[in-house]
């Protein structure tokens, strides 16, 4: 037997194959929707994943003011910010922010299962989120991605 013939290939950046999906988000539930596009941001359904590299694809969300919380979330979920002063601690519910910015509730939910690092950081510039159906990715020519298949 050949040994040799058997190395474990470790992704760099000049190796890695990145692709652009399109996930749509309408009837999704918040929690099921993030950790999947986490997995694929991550990288970690390709076969030659290394958890140092951003070997993950772009994914761009649309119909984010469609996700579905379960239970009684849209009043209890609450979601904090700080402005910077002190006594500056905020407190805003997910209907309030669907209100305002609903693709903020999928940013939130996505940056918050990735890793809490610079690796994270650069996983999350691969997201894009929009509300309604039309996005800014059209050049990119993205794939659709059915997430009832994924796992």
């Amino acid at each position: 037997m050949d040994t040799l013939s058997y190395k474990t290939i470790s992704a760099n950046r000049k190796t890695v194959d990145k692709q652009w999906l399109l996930v749509d988000a309408e009837g999704e539930t918040l929690g099921r929707l993030a950790s999947k596009v986490a997995k694929l941001l991550r990288g970690k359904h390709k076969p030659n994943f290394t958890p140092h590299v951003d070997c993950g694809d772009n994914v761009v969300i649309i119909n984010a003011e469609k996700i579905n919380l379960t239970g009684n979330k849209w009043e209890a979920k609450t979601y904090k910010r700080y402005t910077g002063y002190p006594g500056g601690q905020r407190f805003t519910t997910a209907t309030e922010l669907l209100a305002k910015n609903p693709g903020r509730i999928v940013e939130k939910a996505v940056k918050g299962m990735l890793p809490k690092n610079r690796l994270g950081a650069d996983l999350f510039r691969n997201l894009k989120v929009y509300v309604g159906s039309e996005h800014g990715q059209e050049a990119q020519k993205p794939t659709v991605f059915n997430l009832k298949e994924f796992k």
